[in-house]
């Protein structure tokens, strides 16, 4: 039996890179999944694909910075499906190699309200429909970067590490009534996001981040995917507040090589 038969799946940020690869997993597994994007062109056909090959999928419009889009993503599920089973908060920006005092606030609160506050609001619409079931599961996507220093990433991080402490403080609340949350923190990973850095940064980037994990390569979005599914399933009932590295062994052992960059 498939793994998230009979489920409902939000996922952010699915049109392209590691939302692409949990939506394109879950539906597999035979959730219904809820693809939320701000690339309606992408997303559409993503969502069409998916259907054409026997899974159920609809794309809705969703720019994670607007309260409004979020809320319509959720009620987009449950009026279709009637429950929500599935959170994937993954949608998020990078501004990586500007160290902090040439960041304009600008910037700063883009980026945060792209990597924080949307998971903050996703859990606000998502949690009363999970409560009132009695169940859920909630993954938000964190990052290595929450949990080590490398130069130039300090809003990033900052963003990704409090996603953390979210989860956490969450899970402990939120247990109680069954809801399950989690996050998973990526290495670098083969995304559409990491190649726009590789061009914007220069340098040896790209070189740079296969060296610094112990694999000695990056990770695939369908790596992450797989994590997503455990976590989502029923495989995972006993698990919660807990932060699922898919690291290539990024954060056991940081090889730092700025020579590189």
């Amino acid at each position: 039996m498939a793994r998230l038969e009979g489920k409902t799946a939000v996922i952010t940020g699915a049109a392209d890179g590691i939302g692409h690869a949990i939506a394109q997993a879950m539906a597999r597994e035979g959730a219904h999944v809820f693809l939320g994007d701000i690339a309606d062109s992408a997303g559409e056909d993503f969502a069409a694909a998916l259907r054409a090959a026997g899974h159920r999928a609809d794309y809705v419009h969703c720019d994670v910075s607007k309260e409004a889009d979020i809320a319509g993503l959720i009620d987009s599920a449950i009026d279709k499906t009637g429950h929500l089973d599935i959170l994937v908060n993954n949608a998020a920006i990078a501004i990586g190699g500007m160290p902090v005092h040439e960041m304009t606030d600008e910037q700063w609160h883009r980026l945060i309200s792209v990597n924080l506050t949307s998971v903050f609001r996703g859990c606000k619409y998502a949690l009363p429909h999970m409560i009132a079931q009695k169940s859920g599961s909630i993954i938000n996507m964190a990052s290595a970067q929450g949990h080590i220093g490398l130069d130039g990433w300090t809003a990033y991080a900052g963003a990704k590490g409090a996603v953390m402490a979210m989860t956490r403080q969450m899970a402990v609340e939120f247990g109680p009534m069954n809801v399950r949350i989690n996050s998973i923190s990526p290495g670098t990973i083969n995304t559409p996001m990491n190649d726009r850095l590789i061009k914007e940064i220069g340098g040896n980037l790209a070189k740079a981040w296969v060296k610094m994990h112990p694999l000695g390569r990056i990770g695939e979005p369908s790596e992450v995917a797989e994590a997503a599914v455990y976590l989502a399933s029923d495989a995972a009932g006993f698990t919660t507040g807990t932060d699922l590295r898919v690291d290539g062994g990024l954060t056991a052992a940081p090889r730092y090589v700025p020579e590189l960059l």
